[in-house]
């Protein structure tokens, strides 16, 4: 069984592989595997034929049994979007779950909204402070980026999977909606695939 993710940018191509291996160690569920995902342009993301398209892709992923599609949001209000991309993508998959996730403004927010655990991290300040509304700003990226220690840049490319790999999971999903909606995403296609995960999320989310 494998779960089929699609995002949109290149550092989630490296990102989403290790949040979901993340959740699977939180889960203890390790009956599926994650496939490599496949890259759309953010635009590919606002029409029901181009979602219906990239999901038919998807659906070619031999053992395929769920697809996760995760995007920032950007200017989209993500409660619109993401329910907009759910609903195309799973009436072109039938009976296969599909699960979309619009991250509230950009990825990044995940990543300030619990940045001291990220001390040390990628260029991360010992001094970086958390943002007080993670999700509000517009360019996310930048906001992580005044975390940084002076002459160092964030690169999604070069530290997306790096900083997921040592993000604070419950802390983002205390102070993160769309977070919240990606550790629901996953139990929902855990279950899909045949792995329903018993009192998820984790007491203490």
């Amino acid at each position: 069984m494998v779960i089929q993710p699609i995002v949109e940018g290149d550092g989630e191509m490296q990102a989403v592989p290790v949040l979901l291996r993340r959740l699977q160690d939180v889960a203890g569920q390790y009956g599926f595997d994650v496939a490599r995902p496949i890259k759309r342009n953010r635009s590919d993301f606002g029409t029901e034929q181009s979602v219906r398209r990239f999901v038919r892709l998807a659906l070619g992923t031999p053992d395929c049994a769920g697809i996760l599609i995760i995007f920032d949001s950007d200017d989209d209000p993500a409660c619109t979007i993401g329910p907009n991309v759910q609903t195309w993508a799973q009436a072109e998959a039938g009976q296969i779950p599909c699960q979309a996730v619009a991250a509230k403004r950009e990825y990044e927010a995940w990543f300030i909204s619990a940045v001291e655990a990220l001390r040390g991290v990628r260029g991360i300040a010992a001094t970086a402070v958390s943002h007080p509304t993670p999700e509000m700003p517009r360019n996310a990226k930048g906001a992580l980026q005044q975390c940084m220690v002076s002459g160092r840049f964030y690169s999604p490319t070069v530290d997306q999977a790096a900083l997921t790999a040592r993000m604070d999971l419950p802390e983002a999903h205390r102070r993160c909606r769309s977070f919240k909606k990606m550790v629901k995403a996953f139990g929902v296609l855990a279950a899909g695939a045949g792995n329903p995960i018993q009192n998820w999320p984790p007491v203490g989310w």
